[in-house]
């Protein structure tokens, strides 16, 4: 039969595979060469409605057209790298992919699986049918793979979950399947290397046994027990992967791995340092196991007091209390142990006084004195003088043991609370391309509102001044590696993280981005002329989270035609707040220069501006700008800023149960506009009519709480209102970390209302100890504020238990 793409077209949307194969198979390799343009013709212009046109997509039988007619690895990995090719390896039938690639002769097979294998989606997956292609296509060329991310996450998720005609047999232990893989020597060191793949161990385990049994761990320990992996090198990765850190969720493995080899006193000694390093600075769950390995090298009397003194004032300190009670238990031992030394040891006791556990402190005085009488005078001065940091009781019980009045932190006279020191300066800009690399990495992994602004304004500023080829040698890596993230599907349209793809892009002119761009330059049209997120046309959130989107979506469009050298509302303090003579000098010098802010990145600057009262020499500034953006700046100060919104309570209740229902009463609140402010962002962030029952799970800012605070530093209830389902989620459901939003509110400024008073009360309530340490911060914060609030929080609470 003639090869032609409407016989092919016909046959791979039938899901013919079997028949594509034959008409390959049978045609001439003339025919296949003189058929390969069409083949990229058809592929690239399917169009998005294309690959979804009746119930087979077409990738499959696409990728086997693709291997009969290209002539080079390269153009083949170019087409079954698209989007929509990708996403549907899994699909691909692999021995009749590779049947044809043998029936072609082809040589560049080897090179074809690794430029694959590089495409490799660099996060764990349901399914890891994209690595098994991938690593067929390696194998049949005789290559091995390349330790990207991707790779290395794939191969471990093909470990640790069976495939799927595998998932209902006997399988051979975790220690066999290692010890039998040929990739084991070149992709099990990655794994202690690349940030987060700990993640995918962890996940793998639980999604296999139903709970945190993690087969990992026993299975390295078990093939270094009998040689198969060289132990020093094994532990010595794994105490490097503790100290350089990582989320718990990822380094849980780690310490699982840890404990499993056990370390020797010899062993302990060689890493002494990086052990009294994960002591002091280490999350909780890594700094036990290091505390029990440096106290047994204690007890061999292998480790210098001075290293043990130097680490423990920092651990006095940490807030895990179990850690701090074992560190004061190992000091009173060793001040036995060694009296001539004592007096050392005991004032480095005395620095848990600092503790903010009150029984913690008390322990510490407790130890101190049962060691006072064996201690010189000046020993004695010095810790009396350290007691002025106790509290309760305990300064009082400190003078009568020291025989002297110990002075009070407080000054007599001073509010109960310090007045908090206020929110910290923004960090210095980012200053190249490289810089601004790893900034972005570090971004997909761990979003926050300051690295955001910093990645932001650096992306304009780099391009502004002719940076472009730095910034695509520098940015390139990255977005290939982050591709996921940073490419448009139907499950991430409109996140932040894709339009900051699309500016990167489009800032390095970087192919593969246009139909994700005439998406966000009708999104940005739209929020321009109706003063709309969301909606008809436009894939932005209408949350507040939609503003940040809005302005990286802002730079895509933008970025090319207009050469902005700078934006205008980065802020200057870390909680978003814009000092007003910054951003009069930074209107003064663009109007100077002749160029114009854009509309978005002027009105959240505006936003931005604190609520106290400006400077005369300010307002003379800004009533001397003849600019629009200057007149614009000018108004906004005469007309007193963003007029404060009306937040009532609103209670949302269920009528039945359900698994999506589960919350029967939750209070939020409701956001009314007191009157127009003059801004396009302002009518969607002040208004809000929550839905009249709870949302089960609600997830809307999740792990981009101080980008979600910075849109509206000064005016907190509006951003509280915001949040308040997923605050109430903290007391209500077994949902954690969103606490943290809370003191970021309490950092900022304006009237506190309901929204803010609830959500603080469900903070208090919270089932995770974390949050309610974050809502404790909160409340002292506001406490030690101008705002009386106290009455309020009690009201929340007595409203929230009338229930």
């Amino acid at each position: 039969m003639t090869l032609t793409w409407e016989v092919l077209e016909r046959r791979v949307r039938s899901g013919d595979h079997a028949g594509v194969t034959r008409l390959l198979l049978d045609a001439t390799e003339a025919e296949r060469a003189a058929f390969a343009a069409v083949v990229e013709r058809g592929i690239k212009g399917a169009g998005a409605a294309g690959w979804w046109l009746g119930h087979v997509n077409p990738a499959a039988g696409y990728a086997l057209a693709v291997i009969g007619t290209m002539p080079t690895a390269a153009r083949a990995a170019a087409l079954l790298s698209r989007r929509d090719m990708r996403t549907m390896w899994h699909a691909v039938p692999v021995d009749r992919f590779l049947r044809i690639a043998a029936a072609r002769g082809i040589d560049w097979l080897g090179d074809l699986g690794t430029r694959l294998a590089r495409r490799l989606p660099a996060r764990p997956d349901w399914d890891s049918g994209a690595w098994d292609f991938a690593v067929a296509v390696l194998r049949a060329g005789g290559a091995q793979p390349p330790a990207t991310e991707g790779v290395v996450r794939g191969w471990l998720l093909r470990l640790m979950e069976p495939g799927p005609h595998l998932r209902h047999a006997p399988l051979p232990p975790l220690s066999t399947r290692l010890r039998d893989d040929p990739l084991l020597d070149l992709l099990l060191p990655p794994v202690f290397e690349i940030d987060g793949v700990g993640s995918v161990i962890t996940s793998a385990a639980w999604s296999n046994a139903g709970k945190p049994d993690n087969p990992f761990p026993g299975a390295v320990a078990a093939l270094v027990s009998e040689g198969r992996l060289e132990r020093k090198t094994i532990l010595a990765a794994t105490i490097d992967r503790l100290v350089r850190g990582d989320r718990p969720h990822a380094l849980r493995p780690f310490v699982l791995l840890h404990d499993a080899l056990a370390p020797t006193v010899d062993e302990v000694a060689a890493h002494t340092l990086d052990y009294a390093r994960l002591l002091a600075e280490g999350p909780g769950p890594v700094a036990t196991p290091a505390q029990r390995a440096l106290r047994a090298l204690d007890e061999a009397r292998r480790l210098d007091l001075e290293t043990l003194l130097e680490t423990s004032s920092a651990v006095l300190t940490r807030p895990e209390k179990a850690v701090a009670k074992s560190q004061l238990s190992w000091l009173e031992r060793v001040a036995r142990r060694e009296p001539e030394r004592a007096g050392e040891v005991v004032e480095t006791i005395a620095g848990a006084f600092g503790h903010p556990a009150l029984d913690i402190q008390e322990r510490a005085l407790t130890l101190v004195a049962k060691h006072l009488p064996r201690l010189e005078p000046e020993a004695v001065a010095r810790l009396a003088g350290a007691a002025s940091v106790l509290s309760g009781d305990l300064p009082a019980r400190a003078g009568a043991l020291f025989g002297a009045t110990v002075a009070v932190a407080r000054p007599t006279g001073a509010p109960a609370l310090p007045t908090p020191p206020g929110p910290a300066p923004m960090p210095p800009p980012i200053a190249s391309a490289a810089e601004l690399a790893e900034e972005v990495a570090t971004l997909v992994r761990e979003q926050s509102g300051v690295r955001w602004e910093r990645v932001l304004a650096a992306l304009v500023a780099l391009h502004g001044a002719g940076e472009r080829a730095a910034l695509a040698a520098a940015l390139a890596p990255v977005l290939e590696r982050e591709a996921f993230h940073f490419t448009e599907s139907r499950w991430n349209a409109g996140s932040p993280l894709v339009c900051l793809g699309a500016a990167l892009r489009a800032a390095t002119a970087t192919a593969g981005h246009g139909r994700t761009l005439q998406h966000l330059r009708r999104a940005v049209r739209i929020a321009w002329q109706d003063g709309r997120r969301g909606g008809t046309g436009s894939e932005l959130s209408s949350r507040p989270v939609g503003v940040l989107a809005l302005r990286a979506a802002e730079i895509a469009v933008h970025i090319d035609s207009s050469m902005i050298p700078m934006l205008v509302a980065t802020p200057t303090r870390v909680n978003g707040s814009l000092d007003p003579a910054v951003l009069l000098d930074r209107l003064a010098g663009a109007e100077a220069e002749g160029w114009q802010p854009w509309s978005f990145d002027l009105e959240q600057a505006l936003l931005r501006l604190p609520r106290s009262a400006v400077a005369g020499e300010v307002m003379a500034g800004a009533a001397a700008l003849t600019s629009p953006a200057g007149r614009q700046f000018a108004q906004w100060l005469a007309g007193g800023g963003l007029p404060d919104p009306v937040s009532e309570r609103f209670t949302q209740r269920t009528t039945s149960s359900s698994w999506d229902s589960v919350v029967e009463r939750r209070v939020v609140a409701t956001l009314r506009p007191s009157r127009d402010g003059g801004l396009r962002l302002e009518r969607q962030l002040l208004t809000l009519d929550p839905p009249g029952k709870p949302v089960y799970s609600p997830d809307a800012f999740a792990g981009v709480e101080e980008a979600l605070a910075m849109v509206l530093p000064h005016h907190r209830e509006a951003t509280a209102a915001w949040a308040l389902p997923e605050l109430a989620a903290l007391a209500d459901e077994d949902r954690r970390d969103t606490g943290r939003l809370l003191p970021l509110l309490a950092e900022g400024t304006g009237p506190v209302g309901p929204a803010l008073t609830t959500g603080l009360a469900y903070g208090l309530a919270a089932r995770q100890e974390t949050d309610r340490a974050a809502a404790v911060d909160a409340f002292l914060t506001l406490a030690a504020g101008p705002d009386p609030f106290a009455a309020a929080v009690g009201a929340a609470l007595g409203d929230l238990a009338a229930g």
